[in-house]
């Protein structure tokens, strides 16, 4: 019996690669280019910080996707994780001194225990129901950030010096063949190099048996049982994978901003991760990144140049009829209108649909 065609087997083997075309790997060429130089060329540290602050949301941005839009399991307590995770690299990092590899993986541990005491609630709930449970997080998170002063520091928020030194490396003094870098850039490489990390993990799981079977959870979860898929392990899987690259992304943003309150753990942040997804694209792992960029920037520019927008309220008691805060709440909730209603397959959808105009050009239509 003669087996497959050549072509047709070269044809499977293009498609398992990540960078299988040319223009792909020109892409790649770019992308790293633009990773190693922008730092150098980019002086101001306004967009460097702004850079850093996407780029720490886009990995938290990736564990909601693997949730939400792989496995289907709706979660608006993102933020909880992220909480924990930042006091995890304030105690583990700060207080006793550990090196970076070690206190981000302290709080990827933590955030996949907690995930995991939260996942059997998926087995039984789903949709608006598991929703709402992963809501009540938030504000379950929020009496423990104010009570557990020894760990969040209480009200008055918490210093965290977990250092970003890897080795010899150090993120935040970075110098290399003699030249020194200032806090900024070496963060932008540090953030941004995990960032191709976690997306290539991610992505790269959602080609897997396991990722195969996260998606046929997502789209019929008793049909999955059927054909021998185990749901109830791979709802709790995802729910301890997203929670564990929340509380890495908590960290990090810990870490960098060098101090936390129970402020910043909040249903608009919350609410920020989900406009991310669906923005950039719900079920990629691109996606996530583009939403990030398009979203996560949102709130800084928008208080950096408040002044100059009309109506809004940048002092109370000033002129305007909105402030920054409500202003960033507003354009969250119409960006996850606009983009449910308008495209519902987000920025990766208008990307992958404008590729596929291209390639069958000139037949295309």
């Amino acid at each position: 019996m003669a087996g497959p065609h050549r072509n047709l087997v070269r044809g499977y083997a293009d498609e398992l690669r990540l960078f299988g075309t040319p223009l792909s790997r020109a892409g790649l060429v770019a992308l790293v280019a633009v990773f190693l130089l922008l730092p150098t060329v980019l002086h101001d540290d306004f967009w460097l910080s702004v850079l850093i602050y996407v780029g720490i949301t886009a990995i938290g941005a990736i564990g909601l996707n693997l949730l939400t839009g792989y496995c289907g399991q709706i979660s608006l307590g993102h933020a909880f994780f992220i909480g924990a995770g930042a006091y995890v690299a304030a105690r583990v990092g700060g207080d006793t001194g550990l090196p970076l590899p070690l206190w981000l993986l302290a709080a990827a541990l933590i955030g996949a225990v907690l995930g995991g005491l939260i996942g059997p609630f998926a087995l039984r709930l789903r949709g608006h129901y598991l929703a709402i449970v992963t809501l009540g997080l938030i504000f379950i998170g929020e009496h423990l950030w104010r009570n557990l002063t020894p760990v969040t520091g209480g009200n008055s928020g918490t210093s965290v010096r977990a250092e970003p030194a890897i080795g010899p490396l150090d993120f935040g003094d970075l110098t290399l063949f003699g030249e020194s870098y200032s806090r900024n850039q070496g963060w932008f490489w540090l953030v941004w190099g995990l960032v191709a990390l976690v997306a290539l993990l991610a992505k790269n799981l959602v080609r897997t048996r396991p990722g195969r079977a996260l998606q046929a959870v997502r789209d019929r979860d008793q049909a999955a049982e059927v054909i021998g898929v185990r749901a109830g392990r791979y709802k709790i899987g995802a729910f301890m994978l997203s929670s564990a690259i929340a509380s890495a992304a908590g960290a990090l943003f810990g870490s960098y901003q060098q101090f936390v309150s129970p402020d910043e753990w909040n249903l608009l942040l919350s609410i920020q991760y989900i406009a991310i997804v669906i923005v950039g694209g719900l079920g990629t792992v691109f996606g996530s990144v583009l939403g990030a960029i398009f979203v996560g920037a949102l709130p800084a520019i928008i208080d950096r140049y408040s002044e100059v927008i009309p109506g809004v309220r940048t002092s109370v008691g000033g002129e305007g009829f909105i402030s920054v805060f409500a202003l960033n709440q507003a354009l969250f909730g119409v960006l996850i209108v606009l983009f449910l209603v308008l495209e519902p397959r987000g920025l990766a959808g208008i990307w992958l649909r404008t590729k596929a105009y291209f390639k069958a050009w000139p037949f295309s239509y």
